[in-house]
């Protein structure tokens, strides 16, 4: 299978658990940065946002949540869709928030149809990544922002070696304990470590497109948030 079909197959496998696992994992530190991207959102971008790569509908409920007036979210992963469509239904936001399938390096929307394009723990799971930041920067509207958050590796003692003995040891045990899917949470250590970080992320942004990218570490650089401009 190629890399989408088996982010895919992951992603709808573990649905059920995610938003669990997420905040269990991560000791509820996601929340926090969440909150840190949507603090990106300027007050002339709350219009119109696309979250890229919703899963369940966090990040696209946070956006709403800070002021955002219409957000639409996709994902390739139905079974997380739904189960983002139920939240989203019980806290009575269907008419702000829009969930649904798609295929983020092959976008329906129109071009310059968003103020804002975001995507959260999702872009280091695109088959092809320029592809992917390509139909972001097209569907953005001239003088939008991208958000983009993404977990990365920390790069000095005593975090760096820390980290990576729990992100490459206890975390694929307890995820897969949990979830019954080990190789979901073995996969994620390795598409972090595979994922190209700082300055070459950010030189990728720019060759999308993207203007004055800059980078933001967060706690000890376990996660990376990325802001550009078109």
């Amino acid at each position: 299978m190629d890399k989408k079909e088996v982010v895919q197959d992951i992603f709808n496998d573990i649905a059920p658990k995610y938003d669990l696992l997420n905040h269990l994992l991560s000791m509820n530190i996601d929340k926090g940065w969440r909150r840190k991207a949507m603090s990106c959102i300027g007050e002339q971008e709350k219009g119109c946002l696309l979250d890229v790569a919703c899963g369940t509908g966090d990040f696209s409920i946070a956006a709403h949540r800070a002021g955002v007036k219409q957000v639409t979210g996709i994902d390739i992963s139905e079974n997380m869709v739904e189960i983002g469509k139920k939240k989203v239904g019980d806290l009575h936001l269907a008419d702000a928030i829009e969930l649904k399938t798609g295929d983020c390096e092959h976008m329906e929307f129109a071009t310059g149809m968003f103020d804002v394009v975001t995507v959260a723990f999702g872009v280091r799971n695109f088959e092809h990544l320029e592809l992917g930041l390509q139909e972001m920067y097209r569907v953005l509207k001239t003088g939008g922002k991208v958000i983009i958050l993404e977990f990365s590796m920390p790069e000095h003692f005593p975090m760096k070696q820390l980290y990576r003995f729990y992100f490459c040891h206890i975390l694929p045990t307890i995820g897969g304990w949990i979830s019954g899917n080990k190789g979901a949470y073995t996969y994620l250590p390795e598409s972090v470590m595979k994922f190209p970080q700082g300055e070459t992320f950010l030189q990728i942004m720019r060759d999308c497109g993207f203007q004055h990218p800059v980078r933001r570490k967060l706690s000890f650089g376990i996660a990376s948030l990325y802001v550009g401009e078109k």
